[in-house]
């Protein structure tokens, strides 16, 4: 056998390890779940990219609770949060909303808008503020500003709600702006790993999720809690 032909042998093994560790991995992170003794309350967030969805079933597919995206920006509010949230929560499961916090809107603004939008009967999750580049515009205030307008949203909505926000902060927003954001309780992204200790209370550890009744894929969470710890996170 040739050099050569030995050469391209050895790289083809190579290519071949390599296209397998790669497929594993990938099938790892699309079928990772967390221990469920752990982590007994799975939950799910979603906006108008799912569809019309079937909350009977999805609440007979193991989700107890669902975050649902309410509003954006300043006067946007998202397209299926009303027949969402009011469909969630008639099949039984704690609901909660989440605002999608621009940087080209004042932060009061926002606040006006998430608390014009989302009900305020019954029990729910405490409100959600979405802090992220992706899908934001392009401005990027000084920390300063940040700052002054997180504040100018939290206040009002915790004010109006009655209880503390949570915040889901990730990825270069949160390297750039995490200093300025107070001290509350997180969602936390980890896709297929387990998130390290800090005060978080939701973990989103999967983005293509499959649930009976969402004919799309679907953000798939977890609770740092019991049922009990649900119920008493959602006032009810």
């Amino acid at each position: 056998m040739s050099r050569t032909l030995r050469w391209a042998i050895g790289i083809a093994v190579v290519v071949v390890l390599l296209l397998g560790l790669a497929l594993g991995a990938f099938w790892y992170v699309l079928h990772f779940s967390p221990d469920r003794t752990k982590y007994p309350v799975r939950g799910i967030d979603v906006s108008h990219h799912q569809g019309r969805i079937d909350w009977t079933r999805v609440a007979a597919d193991d989700v107890a609770f669902a975050m649902i995206k309410a509003t954006e920006g300043g006067d946007h509010v998202d397209d299926s949060f009303a027949a969402n949230f009011s469909g969630a929560r008639a099949a039984g499961l704690v609901v909660g909303a989440y605002h999608f916090f621009t940087f080209c809107k004042p932060g009061a603004e926002q606040a006006k808008n998430f608390i014009a939008a989302v009900p305020h009967d019954g029990p729910m999750l405490p409100p959600v503020i979405d802090i992220e580049f992706s899908g934001n515009c392009g401005r990027r205030p000084a920390m300063a500003e940040f700052a002054a307008e997180l504040s100018a949203f939290i206040v009002p909505v915790e004010q109006a709600f009655g209880r503390p926000v949570v915040i889901y902060i990730i990825g270069d927003a949160l390297t750039a702006y995490g200093a300025a954001v107070p001290e509350r309780q997180r969602w936390v992204r980890s896709l297929a790993w387990q998130p390290g200790d800090g005060n978080w209370v939701l973990w989103q550890y999967g983005n293509k999720g499959r649930v009976a009744g969402i004919g799309a894929d679907v953000d798939l969470n977890v609770l740092q809690g019991d049922a009990g710890e649900l119920r008493q996170l959602s006032g009810g």
